[in-house]
């Protein structure tokens, strides 16, 4: 009786120590980290690991058909004379690439002319790849979800009215010198051209509001909120969806084709005619020799 309660004792001591109290700190924090995996974290994993899978094949992607350009780790290219030949994508994020990529303008077929929208070369899986491998290569934007670009569903339409109409407000403020009033587009300088916004997609206009390719500047969130670019993409939407009223629209640039369109049509018409009435009437006040005589 006496050997077993030293032998209790000695076993007491043993679990009152150092050891025996990490042992116990191990196996609940392993308790404790299994629990947690079997009911959430498997989505995450399968995510994590779905992502890492995305970046290794975006870079197979990006070596084959970017790096001619951008470099083959995104550093960017330079002639010879030093001039840039394809510019870094340290820090572009993956929101810039999947406005670029996602709307035909890259790959590029020569860097000096103005990327214009076309159908893409990549299907949309592997624009995420690309985007996952040019995200990893620094910070910068990420891919906009649907609420981002969206108005709430939940607005009233009182409310979903006023936002557009805070929309057109800051559409026509920052964007109209470029853009036209109702997104047609529009000439810019040295032979380039603002793209109209009419049938783009409004997770592209969302990107390329936030991350402001090629001429045209980037509103930031700082610069523009989150809600403010959806009420602009709203008031976008919503002009698309207005009939055209009042005739022929003459692609909605404004006064310089309905300018162009006046001066070759209508004075050019009025000049024409003018000078049909002045031959008619040169013509017709001329008289054959003989006439009066003949008429005796």
């Amino acid at each position: 009786m006496r050997f077993l309660n030293r032998s209790a004792g000695w076993v007491s001591r043993r679990r009152r120590g150092p050891l025996a109290g990490l042992a116990v700190l191990f196996l609940a924090l392993l308790l404790t980290g299994g629990v947690y995996s079997a009911f959430s974290p498997g989505a995450s994993a399968e995510e994590t690991a779905t992502s890492a899978e995305d970046i290794a094949k975006g870079r197979e992607l990006f070596i084959v058909g970017c790096a001619y350009c951008h470099g083959s780790n995104g550093e960017g290219v330079l002639t010879q004379s030093g001039e840039q030949y394809g510019p870094p994508l340290i820090d572009v994020g993956a929101a810039s690439v999947d406005f670029q990529v996602g709307t035909g303008r890259m790959p590029l077929a020569a860097p000096t002319q103005q990327a214009m929208r076309k159908p893409p070369v990549y299907s949309e899986e592997e624009t995420r790849q690309l985007a996952a491998y040019v995200d990893s290569l620094g910070t910068g934007p990420a891919i906009p979800t649907v609420e981002d670009y969206t108005l709430p569903a939940d607005l009233t339409e009182e409310e979903r009215e006023e936002a557009i109409s805070r929309g057109g407000q800051i559409f026509l403020t920052n964007c109209t010198a470029c853009h036209n009033f109702d997104g047609s587009g529009g000439a810019m300088p040295r032979g380039g051209f603002a793209p109209t916004l009419r049938g783009v997609s409004a997770k592209h206009i969302y990107e390329a509001l936030l991350t402001g390719p090629q001429s045209m500047p980037s509103f930031s969130n700082g610069n523009l909120s989150p809600s403010e670019k959806r009420d602009v993409i709203a008031y976008l939407k919503k002009t698309e969806q207005t009939p055209a009223y009042g005739g022929a629209g003459l692609g909605n640039l404004g006064p310089v084709s309905e300018g162009l369109f006046a001066w070759l049509v209508g004075i050019g018409g009025l000049v024409g005619f003018a000078v049909w009435i002045a031959a008619h009437t040169t013509r017709s006040s001329k008289k054959p020799r003989g006439a009066a005589a003949t008429t005796e």
